[in-house]
């Protein structure tokens, strides 16, 4: 099917756009009054991630409501873990929670690489389902979190500060922590592709806890790994969104992937330097959303003249925040669309 609007995938592929594509991180989530009454209907998170046509109701609702050039499919990072066979909750006021946790060899013996066509049926099913109602009005972004990332909630069970339980493991037993990191490798892959199969446009990693890491681990437990990945997905353009590692900017624009994300952390002129070659997205502090529609319009103007308007994909710095008035969000999209115009 053509798009109607291909600026993501153009702009992703380093070919020259009318003007930026915008879309946000956590764009179908509790921003939108549309969404908190699916989920209400849904009963709980993870009946609705789990249940495609909600899944795909919600993924929709930003193209329809907010004006974004993209959809990003509904779902999880840890759909991956536990489609390995370690499932998790999501509790109310503290996000998600692992009964069970790997920390042996031993442990790993009872995960399998996840089955996507089986074990993930779900998340495909949404994205097909997706895809129609999308009638090809605008791409469709598939997803995964990096493995470095997956293994910090494996290990540690739930979210933390400083991941210490994840860390610990890298000093402690690297063969331990390498095997695990091949094994959520590999179920990453096999995920993505069956992600593009089902009609996915572009995939993005996310790797939030990359910052946690000190250069030098980054290099050993997260880049080898990410790389795998990206030398694996060649159907599509890969965006990999490593959150805090300003530091492997030069070694993450060195890896086979078409765009480079940044967080609000890390200087736009100094990330163009480091990573002259590819698209770079960003990276708008989310926090700017509660300021003045006036000052939203500003430091929008002031980062697209930052960014330049080409080879560029105008997002926030991180994930939307859930009590962000949907007018700013709309003005922030907007202005990324009357700045970036040539």
């Amino acid at each position: 099917m053509n798009l109607k609007n291909d600026l993501l995938l153009r702009a992703a592929r380093g070919e020259k756009t009318e003007r930026t594509p915008v879309w946000m991180m956590r764009q179908a989530g509790r921003i939108l009054v549309e969404y908190r009454a699916v989920r209400e209907k849904a009963g709980s998170f993870i009946n609705l991630a789990t249940t495609p046509e909600m899944a795909a109701e919600v993924t929709l609702q930003p193209v329809d409501l907010l004006g974004v050039d993209a959809a990003i499919i509904f779902s999880d990072i840890l759909v991956i873990p536990e489609a390995m066979g370690l499932p998790y909750e999501m509790v109310e006021q503290r996000g998600p929670v692992f009964p069970s946790t790997v920390h042996s060899l031993a442990d790993l013996q009872k995960l399998h690489i996840a089955e996507p066509e089986t074990d993930l049926k779900y998340v495909l099913d949404a994205i097909k389902i997706t895809k129609e109602g999308l009638a090809g009005r605008v791409p469709l972004i598939g997803f995964a979190g990096a493995p470095f990332t997956i293994f910090c909630y494996m290990t540690e069970g739930k979210g933390s500060k400083t991941f210490s339980v994840a860390k610990k493991h890298l000093y402690a037993d690297p063969e331990f922590s390498h095997t695990l990191l091949q094994q959520i490798t590999d179920s990453t892959i096999a995920y993505l592709k069956a992600q593009i199969a089902a009609g996915a446009d572009l995939v993005q990693l996310f790797d939030s806890w990359a910052g946690i890491l000190s250069p030098e681990q980054y290099r050993v437990f997260s880049l080898p790994y990410i790389k795998q990945i990206c030398d694996a997905i060649t159907e599509v353009p890969v965006t990999v969104f490593a959150k805090g590692a300003f530091f492997a900017r030069k070694e993450i624009g060195e890896l086979s992937c078409s765009v480079v994300g940044l967080d609000w952390n890390m200087d736009i002129a100094e990330s163009r330097e480091l990573i002259p070659n590819k698209t770079l997205q960003g990276n708008l502090d989310p926090c700017v959303l509660y300021s003045s529609y006036d000052q939203i319009r500003a430091e929008v103007k002031k980062m697209v003249n930052q960014f330049g308007t080409q080879r560029y994909i105008a997002n926030l710095g991180h994930g939307v925040y859930p009590d962000t008035d949907p007018d700013k969000v709309r003005c922030f999209i907007e202005a990324v669309k009357e700045f970036s115009s040539l």
